[in-house]
């Protein structure tokens, strides 16, 4: 049998679509993800099965939904029992390896040591650093990295806005240390006999937002271009309550590194520069995947490793006066860049269909000729991606699950769920009997909830239905069943 395809995922964290140039952002330049775009299959509507980072990378790395891994939160740790795309692939003779955020399990240091807690994940190289700052006082490599070049992380404020911070050096950036262990792996493993799986879990554009000052530079010259957030109009009193407390200050209005960005605190220049400094971060972030794919190149392996580049959810970026991610599911913060590249495997194309996260895991390991894990609930769509001519077997529906994945709001009951199609969505707020509905035909922006329209009572029914059943098919199909009685 032939030697089996790499996979390179390159996972950024609290990346939107319209970041980037291949999803139609004219004032941000990223010519190396565009390549990859133009070279392999782009998703137009992918979506993550959480806002939230664990519950997501729990989802989209097994192929269940988060209530399946009993990954619901940020804070668990995965259970033992759960099996990632990288253990399966290190049994099957891949050499896998990570650099970066993880966070299948906590990086605080009340819980962790050297790194988060692991399961058995299958990851023989280990680089790990759960974010760039020093916050849960961890000894993380990003540390490491850092001190071998004489540096610490340091960040300053702008004298711009106080949401804004002048960032590392472009080369000592956490984002920069990722693509040097990636490039790293990538060649001392060229060579090799065995396959390899590696994962670059970049923490850029996540705040805090602290480009490098020569990225941000350019957009100060031309602040009069970076466009207000969308839907600052929003009537608070027909949202749902945590969106109306999310408006005063981010998670729960937590102030400082984890939260701020409060609709009365923020001026007209707060919300373009820290549009601008997310705009750079992602632009930074395309230098550095451009360092990947060279190394690629570089060792003769583009054409035998499979590469995706992806997101674990959005960002809100002050659309609907909310920032960061929360209990709450706009498109902002639920749809997510997806780019899959096969060379002659996967015919390059954009697909306008809804797509599931979920299915990610599966579709892989079908490209690399193994079956699926039988507790997988998403499906392979190789096939598709494979043979252009063959039907697209898109998902009518998006469901998404939020269960108090996050603590800051003091909330346990903080439990929503929502289904999504092409023309519609609905969000159940299950702790106050609330929720929303939105035509996204006529309301792209999803600003006018009719969830308490009389004249929507045969839509919302409908759409509840529908909701339910998606709740329903999460259920575990594990274990197997043996027999008839």
């Amino acid at each position: 049998m032939s030697r089996r395809p790499n996979i390179l995922i390159v996972c950024t964290d609290q990346q939107r679509t319209d970041t980037l140039g291949c999803y139609g952002n004219e004032l941000v330049s990223t010519p190396n993800i565009d390549r990859l775009a133009e070279e392999g299959a782009l998703f137009e509507n992918a979506f993550v099965q959480s806002p939230i980072c664990s519950p997501s990378r729990g989802s989209f790395l097994t192929g269940r939904y988060p209530r399946t891994t009993g990954l619901r939160q940020n804070g668990q740790i995965m259970p033992a029992t759960e099996k990632p795309i990288s253990r399966l692939v290190a049994d099957a003779g891949y050499l896998a390896g990570l650099v970066g955020k993880f966070h299948l399990a906590p990086g605080a240091p009340e819980i962790a040591t050297a790194t988060e807690p692991r399961i058995d994940d299958g990851f023989s190289e280990f680089n790990w650093a759960q974010s760039p700052t020093d916050l849960w006082g961890m000894n993380s490599d990003y540390t490491r990295f850092l001190a071998d070049k004489g540096l610490q992380y340091q960040t300053t404020p702008h004298e711009l806005s106080p949401w804004v911070k002048n960032g590392m050096p472009e080369d000592s950036t956490e984002a920069a240390w990722c693509a040097t262990r990636a490039t790293e792996f990538i060649s001392k493993h060229a060579a090799h006999e065995a396959p390899w799986f590696y994962m670059a879990n970049i923490y850029a554009p996540h705040h805090p937002f602290d480009p490098p000052p020569s990225f941000l530079k350019p957009y100060l010259e031309r602040l009069e271009e970076i466009p207000l957030p969308d839907a600052m109009d929003d009537d608070l009193d027909s949202k749902t309550h945590y969106q109306r407390v999310d408006t005063g200050g981010a998670y729960g209005r937590v102030e400082g590194f984890l939260g701020g960005f409060g609709r009365q605190q923020m001026r007209e220049i707060d919300h373009k520069m820290v549009k601008a400094a997310y705009w750079a971060m992602c632009e930074h972030v395309d230098q550095q995947v451009g360092r990947i794919l060279s190394a690629l190149d570089e060792t003769g392996q583009a054409n035998d490793t499979i590469v995706v580049f992806m997101s674990d959810h959005g960002e809100m970026m002050g659309d609907h006066n909310i920032y960061l991610k929360g209990p709450y599911f706009y498109d902002a913060g639920i749809r997510v860049p997806l780019i899959i590249r096969f060379p002659d495997r996967i015919v390059p194309r954009r697909y306008n269909e809804l797509f599931e996260l979920v299915h990610m895991a599966p579709t892989l390991m079908e490209a690399i000729g193994l079956p699926p894990y039988s507790g997988m609930q998403g499906r392979s769509v190789f096939e598709c991606l494979a043979n252009p001519g063959k039907p697209f077997r898109a998902d009518e529906s998006v469901y998404c699950e939020y269960y108090n994945a996050m603590p800051y709001h003091n909330d346990p009951t903080a439990q929503l769920t929502m289904l999504r199609t092409d023309t519609h969505k609905i969000v159940v707020d299950h702790a106050h009997d609330d929720g929303e509905l939105y035509d996204l035909i006529d309301d792209p922006q999803e600003k006018n909830n009719l969830w308490r329209n009389p004249d929507s009572l045969a839509l919302k029914a409908e759409l509840l239905t529908k909701l339910t059943h998606r709740m329903a098919f999460t259920v575990d199909p594990l274990p197997p069943r043996l027999s008839e009685w």
